[in-house]
This record gives structure tokens, sequence and C-alpha cells, in this order.
């Protein structure tokens, strides 16, 4: 009797044993051979997390970093005009002063920068024809702004001996390009400073010379200004801003609301979520306002100032500081 011929357990064992080792060494490779191809080991499916723009800050902090909040809406942008200028005398209110007859200066009584008043002797003078003394006189109340005789000179009627102004008004004559002229108008409203301490003012546009300089080739400007106390001297420089024009718009903000995030204009507008950095397009600008044409909606809450404290609140999101809101 012939039995059947029995494999050898041994040798079954170790064949599988064998393909176990290479299996789990095809897993561990996996990996490797998968980043060395380019292929990404984690599911396709599977997203980042989106990442939330939106800033939250309570009232306290508000407070504590000058955060306001404004509601937008409709705004008068008003749009100026600098120009250059420069006080000067007003000429209805100077007299040029001469003698009524040749002669010799005697006295001189008035000096350069001194106040006087009308039919206050000046000079005494004495006649070549008489030989008799004389007076000269102002005409006016006002000061003494140049002075062309000395004590035993010679003069004549075709000499002016004293200069006096009335600085009690002065001119703001202001210097219009030709380029600018068309938006200059009698009746507009011009505010006056002179730097180096002087107080801005206020006045009106009274004059607009009808002719340009052939050299300059500019229009002169006026305002009359007031000038009790004298500060405004004669050729002091100044600068003009002359309201040209006011523009309703539908939405306006301070200028102090914008901010600049990757080199867009944003205004941080309030969200469910809280302050979130929206993009906005610029219109016309005035002095404080800046129209916005798109992005803003009228009646939208938004930051009108401290916006900077909420974008640093997002730099430092963006590199995954730690904060609380």
């Amino acid at each position: 009797m012939t039995y059947p011929r029995m494999k050898n357990p041994v040798s079954s064992t170790a064949a599988l044993m064998t393909c176990a080792l290479l299996g789990l060494l095809a897993l561990m490779t996996a990996p490797a051979q998968n980043a060395a191809a380019g292929l990404d080991e984690h599911p396709a499916h599977e997203e980042a997390d989106e990442h939330d723009d939106s800033v939250r800050l309570d009232d306290a902090a508000m407070r504590e970093f000058g955060i306001e909040v404004a509601t937008a809406g409709p705004a008068d942008l008003a749009q100026f005009l600098e120009l250059p200028g420069e006080i000067q005398v007003d000429t209805n209110r100077l007299v040029h002063l001469s003698p009524r007859f040749s002669g010799i200066v005697t006295q001189v009584q008035g000096r350069i920068g001194e106040q006087v008043e009308a039919g206050q002797t000046l000079a005494v003078i004495e006649s070549d024809q008489s030989l008799a003394p004389y007076l000269m006189k102002t005409l006016i109340t006002g000061t003494i702004i140049d002075k062309h005789l000395t004590l035993g000179e010679s003069v004549d009627r075709r000499q002016s001996a004293f200069v006096i102004a009335d600085l009690s008004e002065v001119w703001a004559d202001i210097t219009v390009y030709q380029k600018d002229l068309p938006l200059v108008a009698v009746g507009q409203k011009a505010v006056i400073s002179g730097g180096h301490g002087l107080p801005s003012v206020e006045g009106k546009i009274t004059y607009i010379s009808p002719v340009m300089d052939e050299t300059t080739r500019t229009a002169l400007a006026r305002v009359v200004l007031p000038n009790p106390s004298g500060i405004w001297r004669p050729g002091t420089f100044i600068t003009a801003r002359i309201q040209v024009g006011v523009f309703p718009v539908a939405v306006a903000v301070p200028r102090t609301a914008l901010q600049s995030i990757d080199g867009k204009e944003v205004v941080f507008v309030a969200t469910p979520d809280g302050f979130s950095p929206t993009p906005v397009t610029l219109g016309r600008k005035a002095d404080r306002l800046v129209e916005i044409t798109a992005g803003l909606t009228p009646g939208q809450e938004y930051i009108s100032r401290g916006g900077f404290t909420l974008k640093a609140e997002l730099a430092k999101e963006s590199f995954g500081s730690d904060h609380a809101h």
C-alpha cells in the first residue's frame, strides 16, 4: 500500500514568515517612495481650516486704544486750493508826505515804526522863500514805515519825506497760477496762515486782477484782513487755502478710517463675528474726508479711528501669536 507524500512542515512555516516580512517592508517603504514621487500622503479631500480675518475687541479695549465706531452715510466734501501769497499795505490807507515848500530841515520828530496821530508834527522845515519855519504834519493816523529826511538836509516838494500807513487793515495778496484761475472767484472763502506762531484767519476774496502778470503768468487775488493788533506785517509770506467747491457724496469716511493691507485700501466693517477688513474703492478726496464708491454702504458700522490696532491684531494672528479678544 502506497501512502501520499507529506510536505515538510518546517519549509511551509518559513515560506509564510518570508511573505509576512516582505509585506511589512512594502508598507514601511511606501511613504518614502510617495514623497520621492511628489505624492501627498494625506487624503485628497482633506482641506486646511479657513482663516477667520475678523477681529473682536471688548469695550474696555476699544476705549483703551481710542477706537471709534461710526455709521456710514452721506457727506459734503469741501475742495481746497493752496496758493502762496504775501501781506501788503492797503494802498488806500497809505500816505507819502512831502514838504510844502523847499527848505532846510531844522527838526525831525518822527521815527520809523512810530505810531502817530492825524495832525501830529513830524518835522520842522525852514522855508527857502520866507526863511520862516513851518510844520510838516501827518494827515492820517498810522505807522511811519519809511523816512527820507535828516536834520540839516535840504528838501523840496518833489521829495517824499515820510511814508505813513494805517495798518489796522492789510491786504493778503494771493498768487493765482494760470491753471488755477478758473477755480478762483470773488466771494470764495480763504483761510490765511503765516506760520511762525501766527494764527490762521478766514476771509473772503474781494478782488481778482483782470490781467495776468507778463513775467510770472500769474494773477492776483486779494483778501482784506483786519489787523487791529498789528500781527500781520507787510512783507510776511502766507499760504491761502481757498475753498473752490463743495461736492455731496453718498458715502464718505474720515481719512483715519483707511488702512492699507496687502497693498489694498480697507475699512474695518462690523460683521456678526467682529470687525472685518473690507477693501474699498476711493473717490474724491477732501482735507479730512474721502468718498467711498464701493465696499461700504450707507448704514454700515465701521471703525472710523483706531483701525491700526485691529490691523496689528490681524498681523499677530497671521504669525500664530496667542492673544485675547
